[in-house]
């Protein structure tokens, strides 16, 4: 049998065992006046959220865009929760303790913690959620994130077993996770959907297909009532969770275009969007202050480079794109929303980090392009041999006037002949993982805590964003050299320095930092800023009455 099959087939039997007691009917719900899914009370709160793209999976081990993460961090809880503006507070676990060296951590849950279907959440589903992270046949780009663990990178190689992974649940109520060095930034990536439970017998019943309406069952304030293909994705108050939110309803809309969006938000067919057109700021903000909001958030966008595959494998290419692009014309002119030229990956303002960025930054425009020009003649490129790229990025206006400027820059600064390709956002992730499909590619890395090497460790060879073909055991070292540093000053020069020395091999192509933004209806209350730019459902508030329904 097939090793990873076999591993697999031995992690299901596992989380069947350690979830047998779980089966029964449970408990009955504590709201003995709450509404049946199959029906829908006149008097139910309803939220109305766009959501950008459609979902790729509601899964928590599987999800690997921010669409779909959003929805989850509605559905799930993880041992540890967020206030509205992104304090850390104890979630599923009621509190925790860590080992002298910093190497275990013990996590007590909640004795009140259920599933939707009433089942206990105890230590085991988190467990087995983590142990499923890891395991290859998951095949999640996020699993690298777990690399703190003990044995976490082995498994994820297929060197070990999942079940060897440093997470072992004590009881019940009780489970520790064991690192192979201090992780300060732990709590904040527990509240990272890869790291949520699992619910052990949906999971041996469905497979993975569980993340289905009538078969998902999770443990967070809400649970999966509808799914509609390029509608909406619906949730439904979870009748056994802890606290009640106000909402009863929350409905996330699909939009493929941010026009789309505004047009319904306007039409007061939405209560909140982050989508909406760059080239309508400047009339929002004129006229609809008090709805639309923008404060700093973690977040880059910016492009990859294939550098296996030419022209993009050409170092002397890369350097040469990078230098002709004027960030700071598209953040005035272009995007307009106050947000900021990007000259590195990790963004401005991250804890303990300085920012690092291009030696050619503070050059003036002119002696920028004259070197860049200089180095595609290196290259063997000019006005006789003229470069050609092809560049993909997902369906959206904003992000297509974005791709437009950038490749007017590169032929007006370069001679540069470009092709745009816009397609649909799981396309364009699937392109991604194959190497001879692509040369020039469009992503954004949003934070996922609060920490420089979320975002370098994005790049590395186990990474999420490992598809640049970018290979360097300099970097690999210097990040496992943070990682094992107890010594703040000694961890952040390492991470500094690595990111130099990725910045220098040029696989990234940075554009912009954008701004956290977002239009809020007046009858929205509770919503707070938050430079992980995340907006929980449950946090959420509205008043019927000014609404009027």
């Amino acid at each position: 049998m097939n090793m990873r099959l076999r591993q697999t087939g031995m992690l299901l039997a596992s989380i069947a065992l350690a979830f047998a007691s779980g089966c029964g009917p449970g408990p009955q719900s504590p709201d003995t006046d709450a509404v049946p899914a199959e029906r829908e009370s006149p008097a139910e709160i309803v939220l109305r959220r766009a959501n950008g793209p459609e979902p790729d999976t509601l899964d928590p081990q599987r999800a690997e865009d921010e669409t779909s993460r959003d929805i989850i961090r509605d559905l799930y809880e993880g041992l540890v929760g967020e206030t509205a503006s992104g304090d850390l507070v104890p979630g599923a676990a009621e509190s925790w303790e860590v080992s002298p060296d910093g190497l275990a951590w013990t996590f007590v849950l909640r004795p009140d913690g259920r599933w939707s279907n009433g089942d206990p959440v105890v230590a085991a589903d988190f467990v087995a959620g983590l142990r499923r992270a890891v395991d290859p046949a998951t095949a999640n780009s996020s699993a690298s994130l777990l690399a703190p663990l003990d044995g976490a990178l082995e498994i994820i190689a297929g060197d070990r077993p999942p079940d060897t992974l440093g997470a072992e649940a004590l009881d019940d109520r009780r489970l520790v996770l064991r690192l192979h060095s201090p992780t300060p930034y732990l709590l904040g990536l527990l509240t990272h959907p890869v790291t949520f439970p699992v619910h052990g017998p949906s999971l041996v019943a469905h497979g993975a297909q569980f993340a289905r309406p009538g078969r998902q069952v999770s443990n967070g304030p809400y649970r999966l009532d509808e799914w509609v293909v390029q509608s909406h994705v619906q949730l439904r108050r979870n009748t056994y969770f802890r606290e009640r939110p106000q909402i009863d309803v929350v409905r996330y809309y699909t939009f493929d275009t941010p026009e789309a969006a505004l047009n319904r938000y306007r039409a007061g067919e939405l209560d909140l969007t982050v989508q909406f057109p760059m080239a309508r700021f400047q009339w929002l903000r004129e006229n609809l202050p008090d709805e639309l909001h923008t404060a700093p958030a973690l977040s880059t966008q910016f492009w990859l480079f294939n550098t296996v595959r030419a022209p993009t494998d050409d170092l002397r290419v890369r350097e040469a794109l990078s230098m002709a692009v004027d960030r700071d014309k598209i953040t005035r002119l272009v995007t307009g929303l106050g947000d900021h030229p990007a000259y590195g990956l990790v963004p401005p303002g991250v804890a303990n980090y300085s920012a690092q960025s291009f030696p050619w930054r503070d050059w003036p425009m002119a002696e920028r392009v004259a070197h860049a020009r200089a180095r595609l003649a290196e290259a063997g490129y000019g006005p006789e041999r003229p470069l050609r790229v092809e560049v993909h990025y997902n369906t959206d206006e904003n992000l297509r006037r974005v791709a437009a400027a950038v490749a007017s820059m590169w032929r007006e600064h370069l001679g540069v002949e470009t092709t745009l390709y816009n397609e649909e956002f799981r396309v364009m992730l699937n392109r991604r993982k194959q190497p001879d499909a692509w040369q020039i590619l469009r992503l954004a890395w949003r934070g996922d805590y609060n920490d420089a090497s979320n975002f370098l460790e994005a790049l590395s060879i186990n990474g999420a964003v490992s598809d640049t073909g970018f290979d360097d055991p300099e970097y690999e070292r210097l990040l496992a050299a943070a990682s094992a540093e107890n010594n703040p000053a000694g961890r952040r020069a390492l991470l500094e320095e690595a990111e130099r020395r990725m910045l220098a091999a040029y696989p990234i192509l940075p554009i912009y930092h954008p701004v956290g933004k977002i239009l809020i209806k007046p009858w929205v209350t509770g919503f707070a800023p938050n430079v992980l730019v995340r907006n929980y459902s449950r946090h959420l508030s509205i008043d019927v009455v000014q609404r009027g329904h």
